[in-house]
């Protein structure tokens, strides 16, 4: 039976501990609080790390300790139910945690399902006594969980977390590429780095800035570090800040640092560069290498959407340590993402699509757009989060007078993004579409994808079209008269979007032929 016992944190109570029924032999999970932090622990001999804990001045300005027990607690529950603990409260955000982020890391073991459902238990009657605020639902949908630093690792993320570690403070190598496709994990793996930096003692005196290209991530990113202890907001840069000397600079979303080329300030981008003492052609990944001492650069080229972004040929010439992440964390169960995720590649390649089925992943092909976008809304109904995305294929005729639509296919009118910023969590954010620019790093439990008239089919040569007077993002096709490199930026515009959503992704495509084709393709994964 699950019980919370309460106990205060003081010397002098924990003989009281002692005489408990599950003080002194029993795996237990705990937390010790005061107004404002919060620590969660589990042991096995409960009076013994309650005076450890007092030892360390941290814990001693806690005063009220709340243990968990149940008489089915093994050791390998009381550590999931306090890693599954150690996420939810550090994403509730009534308290700051004073825990640090040595790993947490998520292990199967026996009969492991019936303790999960028993921390939704325990979550019920932490709420019942004020220690936590939100649902759990809606801290899974919530910013602060997705990109918390204390997000249980995968092995493979945390094996590259160690040898990474390993060389800085050791000072093997400077500079790090991590590999890694949509979902795979690279966001949560660079906030767990900034966060394990800053609290390794070799290391939590070095200045570390974590660069995001993108604005929108960028600023959910500082709202996380605001409420995180030992880190701060203003460790979260754009390119454009890295003018100053770091010690060690995180780059996500390497892919999408800049070039001089379609850009929207010249100017600017050259003052940076005269400030640097570089050239005009310089690129936003050498004010990296110029800033830093250290480099951990996340990237995936196949998420390179821009003219403007640095080339692939930029990263291959630096002299690195590689790793790549491999495990898919955002899409589907089991192996189910990584089918779907090779699906999609392999559809968008013009390679042949194996039979490997993802059963447990929703994806859909729709021949009528009303239809998808009242099945979006109804999967918005029920779990949140779900959102209408496109490539950037009509004119934006509502920046300018909101009353006019953007988008019209078979009667139906729709409208781009209202905002930019946080545009997924915004009020209206259902009934709009989400441009690439505002939906890039962005996970969604479902995604509706409009594949816009910007790209067709040939069904004779059986290869894609290209259409530029259908494509309405100047800065993505200024200056681009390859059509092969448009092709390759739109083509990763849809592999991005199309892997958005973690449950589900319903697809609308305009071109009759390359609804065809795709369908073709699904026919091989469902039947």
């Amino acid at each position: 039976m699950l019980g919370i016992t309460t106990f205060q944190f003081k010397k002098d109570q924990f003989e009281k501990i002692k005489e408990y029924h599950f003080g002194l032999n029993w795996p237990v999970v705990y937390l010790i609080k005061n107004d404002k932090e919060l620590y969660i622990g589990e042991t096995t001999s409960l009076y013994n790390r309650s005076n450890q804990h007092y030892d360390n001045p941290e814990r001693r300005k806690l005063d009220k300790m709340y243990v968990i027990t149940d008489e089915e607690y093994n050791k390998s529950a009381a550590l999931d139910i306090e890693s599954s603990l150690i996420q939810y409260i550090a994403a509730d955000g009534k308290f700051l945690l004073q825990n640090g982020n040595h790993g947490l890391q998520n292990h199967n073991y026996f009969d492991r399902e019936k303790y999960q459902a028993k921390f939704e238990t325990i979550w019920k009657e932490l709420q019942s006594i004020s220690l936590v605020r939100n649902e759990l639902v809606q801290i899974k949908n919530s910013d602060l969980f997705k990109y918390s630093p204390y997000k249980a690792l995968t092995d493979e993320q945390f094996f590259i977390a160690n040898q990474i570690l390993y060389d800085i403070k050791h000072k093997v190598n400077n500079t790090f590429i991590i590999h890694g496709g949509p979902g795979t994990g690279k966001t949560i793996l660079a906030t767990f780095l900034v966060k394990s930096l800053k609290e390794t003692e070799e290391t939590k005196d070095l200045s570390v800035g974590l660069v995001l290209p993108m604005t929108s991530i960028r600023k959910t990113l500082k709202k996380v570090f605001k409420s995180i202890k030992d880190l701060s907001s203003k460790m979260v840069i754009g390119p454009s800040d890295v003018s100053k000397k770091y010690d060690i600079l995180i780059v996500d979303e390497a892919h999408r640092l800049r070039q001089r080329k379609n850009i929207t300030n010249f100017k600017s981008y050259d003052d940076t560069n005269k400030l640097l003492g570089l050239d005009k052609s310089a690129t936003e990944l050498d004010w990296v290498m110029k800033c830093s001492d250290v480099q951990i650069l996340f990237y995936d080229e196949n998420q390179s959407v821009r003219p403007s972004d640095v080339t692939p040929v930029s990263f291959s010439n630096l002299a690195v340590r590689e790793f790549k992440l491999h495990s898919q964390l955002r899409i589907g169960t089991g192996d189910d993402g990584e089918k779907y995720i090779k699906f999609i590649q392999d559809v968008f390649d013009l390679v042949a699509v194996n039979d490997d089925k993802f059963n447990n992943y929703d994806f859909k092909i729709y021949d009528d757009i009303h239809q998808m976008v009242s099945d979006i809304k109804d999967k918005n109904t029920e779990i949140d989060l779900c959102r209408m995305v496109s490539g950037y294929a009509w004119p934006w005729a509502s920046k300018k007078d909101p009353s006019k639509h953007d988008i019209e296919i078979d009667g139906l009118k729709l409208k781009w993004n209202s905002v930019n910023h946080n545009w997924v969590y915004s009020e209206n954010a259902i009934n709009e579409v989400g441009c690439i620019h505002t939906v890039q790093g962005y996970d969604l439990n479902y995604t509706g994808v409009i594949i816009g008239p910007e790209i067709s089919y040939d069904t004779e040569e059986k290869k894609f079209i290209i259409h530029p007077e259908k494509y309405m993002d100047s800065n993505g096709k200024r200056g681009v008269d390859n059509l092969k490199e448009l092709e390759r930026y739109i083509i990763n515009i849809y592999k991005t979007l199309l892997t958005r959503g973690i449950k589900g992704t319903y697809v609308y495509i305009v071109d009759n032929d390359l609804r065809e084709y795709l369908k073709e393709a699904l026919s091989r994964k469902i039947n």
